[in-house]
């Protein structure tokens, strides 16, 4: 953790969070100073809305047959506002570096890019809304034991398996989910 920011690292909700828009929830954290930090949800399908379907409906027009990948609620800001988390492969004009080996694009172009063979990410999901804090609110609910944080994998990122990523992100800080208890408390 750089600087004391959290860009590029997941935040894992603690139980009795007290927000059911957050509760079991993955975040990448994707953009983090000072000012602010922005996350995407990354368990939190939407159902009966794919990829391809919103593509559609955007008039994307697509030469490959796409998985019916489910969009994800990103989170409860901007909701109607999407945005493409995908591997470093691609990089468009207005992509931002998240991590190591992951971008965020929010432009017309990564959806193309997603849609045709040539140019389009390895990986990528795309996710409709953030999550957001103003200047120091995440580093405080942090600090009351809102959140836990890991580091982030391609695997937890991009995977389908979405009611399964808050407990693998539990297991990557050796904590099983059925031993973790709602109340906080300090050691």
């Amino acid at each position: 953790m750089e600087g004391g920011f959290f860009c590029g690292r997941l935040l894992i909700a603690m139980p009795g969070i007290g927000d059911p828009r957050f509760e079991r929830a993955v975040i990448l954290i994707c953009a983090h100073d000072e000012e602010h930090a922005m996350g995407l949800a990354l368990n939190r399908p939407i159902e009966g809305l794919t990829v391809p379907q919103l593509l559609e409906k955007l008039d994307i027009r697509s030469t490959i047959t796409l998985p019916p990948d489910l969009v994800l609620m990103g989170g409860p800001v901007e909701r109607e506002r999407g945005f493409v988390l995908h591997t470093a492969d691609y990089k468009g004009e207005h992509t931002l570096g998240v991590g190591e080996d992951v971008a965020l694009t929010a432009t017309r172009e990564v959806l193309e890019a997603m849609a045709n063979q040539t140019g389009q990410p390895r990986r990528a999901l795309l996710a409709l809304g953030y999550a957001g804090w103003g200047a120091g609110q995440l580093e405080d609910e942090i600090k009351q034991n809102v959140w836990l944080t890991c580091e982030a994998d391609e695997a937890l990122i991009f995977g389908d398996r979405h009611e399964l990523k808050w407990g693998r992100a539990l297991g990557k800080l050796g904590v099983d989910p059925e031993r973790l208890g709602a109340a906080a408390g300090r050691a």
